[in-house]
C-alpha cells in the first residue's frame, strides 16, 4: 500500500492524504487523528524527511498492536 503525504502550506501541517472529496483533498495527521480539508491549490510537496518519520512512526505503533 502506498501512501501519499502532503504539506499544506497555509499553516505547514504534514497530512496523509486520505481522499478528494467537493474540490478539496482531505488530509489526516500521520499519527492519527481529525482529517482536515485542503484547497488542493494549497497543497504543497512533503520533504522526504518528514515522510519517512511519518511512516517509520506508523510501523513503531502497529508494531505495538497486541
Amino acid at each position: 500500500m502506498t501512501e501519499e503525504y502532503a504539506i499544506d502550506v497555509r499553516d505547514g501541517r504534514l497530512g496523509q492524504v486520505m481522499g478528494r472529496e467537493g474540490g478539496y483533498v482531505q488530509l489526516r495527521p500521520p499519527g492519527g487523528g481529525r482529517e482536515w480539508d485542503c484547497p488542493p491549490e494549497a497543497l504543497g510537496e512533503a520533504p522526504q524527511g518528514e515522510v519517512l518519520r511519518a511512516r517509520v512512526r506508523r510501523i513503531n505503533r502497529e508494531g505495538r498492536l497486541p
